[in-house]
Formats: structure tokens, C-alpha cells, sequence
């Protein structure tokens, strides 16, 4: 990685990713040596990712995956690091060939990165170029969460998600930007919604995919919930059950989880490629069907080449002590697009947000903006189109 200095920390220095090729050769030399486990005869993908499928995924990531094909698209952006509460920040910023375009911060989540939004930042900046209405165009703003990616390494304890979202109405002001909207989904959904509680001068808008809501305690929020809602409460209560062992990990000992993440490429494929099995589009019968082997191995690389598995853990850590803890109800207008998986349930999500449109999508996932990012930017251009 690159980059060049200015006189001052806060105004944006320009950004450009450069992986030493050592590390490139310590990754493939690390893959050939892997020591591999042992599993039981049949086993599925119930106990976790198979051996079968992770030895034939190391071994494409070894052999046959180009890191610097998909570096030198990331470098297409015009990227900046800045420094934001202390925290050195990466972002891409894509300003669209309209000059009235409207801002947009995206936000990404966990195990995601930048890589999510390289196939929705063309469309949205410049839709003329991609069969679209050149009225529905946004300058993009897309940071790397702080400890994600090259916003890395964390200066120090306490980057929650609230203190996210006040970096990001920093960076937004710094950027010139007075009049915006905001977009994410994963942990997104959470900045994204905050941004709008404490920048409602500002932001205009907020668009949110995969938007947890959970249940108070009270019965009656959940009376008389539709059918699609009571089948997203019973996946809410299995991702409980059976899905959230990451999640435990992650909150409570990120340092731990950190050092066979830091030192295994194996280890950090098989804990990110599991979510993309299970939380992609449920007609897909690998990660793969959902998102092309490339792509997410260049999420994966980006964690692995940073180093950041630890740093980016600890987002669950800090947030741990405010889970499920109600918030003061947005006042921004908000959007929600369900994608299938999702356990974003209406009543709940009207309870905590402004909510003025609702989409519900049938093909898609979790990692919307990789598995279906026509559906997700088409949502995009029609929620915001009331704001400019």
C-alpha cells in the first residue's frame, strides 16, 4: 500500500493499493503448507466448511486466483486516506460526470469490505453510461470501517458504531458534502440509521439492506405479524441457535480468534467463505452460485493481505454492550430492501425508523451488492429520486 503525505493528517491524501509481491509469495508458499484437519466420513457443511471444498478453494486461491488483476481494478477508484477521530480512515470517492449528483456514503459490513461495491459504484455514479437515467447519478463515498481493510491498524479502543457514523458526518463535511444520503447493509445498517440520528440536518435519506431488527421482550410487537415476517422471526431464532458462533467469538475474545486468522490463510478463508454459504441467496448450493469464486476470494485477500482479522473482529466486541438495546427512532426518512435471508421484520423496523419505502427482492442475499447489484442499485435510484 501507498500513499502520499500532505502538510495535515485531516485533509485527504490520495490512496493507492500496492501489495508487495513477498507478501503475495508468502500467501501462495503459506496455502502449500497448510496442515489440514481431519473430518468425519459424510460430513456436510452442518459442523462448518467441508475439507473437500476448502482444499479445492485454497488451492484455486494458490494456484489460479490473480490477486493483482483485481488490485488493479480496485485502483481504478480514486482512493484517500484520512485521518478521523485519531483514526486513519480509507475511502473511496467516485464523483459522478454530473455535477448535481447527489452524495452517497456507503457503508459495508463484516466479513465485507470495499470489494462489495466495485460492481455498483459505476452504475451509481454513472448511470447514463450503464443504460440508466443520468438524473439518478451520486457521487460515491466509500470508507473502509475503522480496523477493516487499509483503514487499518486501530489507534485505539472504542470504535463502536456510533462513533463510526459521527466519523462518517466528519468525513462528509470535510469532503464539502452539506446535503446527502446513506447507504449500507451488515453493520451498514447500523452506521447508516445512526449517521441519520445524528446528522438529520444533513442527511437526507437513509437506504439500508439486511437490517437487523430484534424483539423487545414485549409479546404484542409480535402479534399479527404476515407470513413472510413470521418466517424471518423463525430464522432470527435458528441464526441464534445455530448461526451465531462467529458472532459470540468475535464479541467477547477478537484478540484470540485473532492470532490463527493473522497466521492461517486456510483458517481466514474457511471463517469468512462459511457467511457466504450461509448468507447467500438460499437457492445457491455454494458460495460460488451466489458470488463468483473471484470475488470473494479478492474480499478475503484483502483481509488476509491487511492483516486485519482481529482489528475488523473487534466492531462486534465494541458493539457487544448496546445489542438489541432500543434506540431513539430515526427522524430521516428511511428505505429497506429485503433480500432473501434477511430477518428484517416490518413491525420492528418501522418501530425503530422512519420507514417510507419497503422492497422485497427473490433472488439476492446478504451480500447484496455482489449477489444482485441491479436489484440493489435500482432500489437505490427510486428511493432517493424524492430527495434531489
Amino acid at each position: 500500500m501507498s500513499e502520499t503525505t500532505t502538510t495535515s493528517d485531516s485533509e485527504p491524501r490520495p490512496f493507492r493499493i500496492d501489495i508487495p509481491q513477498a507478501d503475495l509469495d508468502d500467501l501462495r508458499e503459506r496455502l502449500a503448507r497448510t496442515r489440514w484437519p481431519a473430518e468425519l466420513p459424510g460430513a456436510g457443511w452442518e459442523a462448518g466448511v467441508p475439507l473437500g471444498y476448502l482444499k479445492d478453494l485454497a488451492a484455486y486461491w494458490r494456484t489460479d486466483y490473480d490477486w493483482r488483476a483485481y488490485e488493479a481494478q480496485l485502483n481504478e477508484f480514486p482512493q484517500f486516506t484520512t485521518v478521523l477521530d485519531g483514526q486513519d480512515v480509507h475511502f473511496v470517492h467516485v464523483r459522478s460526470p454530473q455535477p448535481d449528483a447527489l452524495p452517497l456514503i456507503i457503508t459495508h459490513g463484516w466479513p465485507g469490505s470495499v470489494v462489495e461495491f466495485m460492481n455498483i459504484i459505476g452504475p451509481l455514479t454513472d448511470p447514463a453510461r450503464h443504460g440508466g437515467d443520468p438524473a439518478d447519478a451520486f457521487h460515491v463515498v466509500a470508507p473502509s470501517l475503522p480496523g477493516f481493510g487499509f483503514s487499518r491498524p486501530l489507534a485505539g479502543p472504542g470504535w463502536d458504531t456510533g462513533r463510526v457514523a459521527g466519523a462518517w458526518a466528519e468525513l462528509m463535511h470535510r469532503l464539502g458534502y452539506h446535503r446527502y444520503g446513506a447507504q449500507g447493509g451488515d453493520t451498514g445498517s447500523t452506521v447508516s440509521p445512526e449517521l441519520g440520528r445524528i446528522d438529520p440536518e444533513h442527511v437526507v435519506g437513509v437506504h439500508v439492506n439486511n437490517l437487523g431488527t430484534f424483539p423487545s421482550g414485549d409479546p404484542a410487537e409480535l402479534t399479527g405479524l404476515s407470513g413472510a415476517d413470521q418466517e424471518r422471526l423463525a430464522l432470527l431464532e435458528k441464526w441464534g441457535r445455530d448461526m451465531s458462533g462467529y458472532a459470540i467469538v468475535q464479541s467477547t475474545r477478537p484478540q484470540t480468534v485473532s492470532y490463527a486468522l493473522t497466521d492461517s490463510p486456510v483458517g481466514q478463508l474457511a471463517w469468512i467463505v462459511e457467511k457466504f454459504k450461509e448468507w447467500t441467496d438460499p437457492h445457491a448450493s455454494l458460495p460460488e452460485d451466489a458470488v463468483g469464486r473471484d470475488l470473494i476470494l479478492t474480499d478475503v485477500s484483502v483481509y488476509w493481505l491487511t492483516g486485519t482479522a482481529g482489528s475488523a473482529a473487534r466492531i462486534y466486541y465494541e458493539g457487544a454492550r448496546t445489542w438489541g438495546q432500543s434506540q431513539p427512532r430515526s427522524p430521516v426518512s428511511t428505505a429497506v430492501a429485503v433480500f432473501p435471508g434477511d430477518t428484517t421484520i416490518r413491525p420492528l423496523a418501522e418501530r425503530d425508523h422512519n420507514v417510507v419505502h419497503w422492497a422485497e427482492f427473490s433472488r439476492g442475499g446478504h451480500f447484496a451488492a455482489m449477489e444482485a447489484p441491479d436489484l440493489l442499485v435500482s432500489d437505490v435510484r427510486e428511493f432517493f429520486r424524492q430527495f434531489r
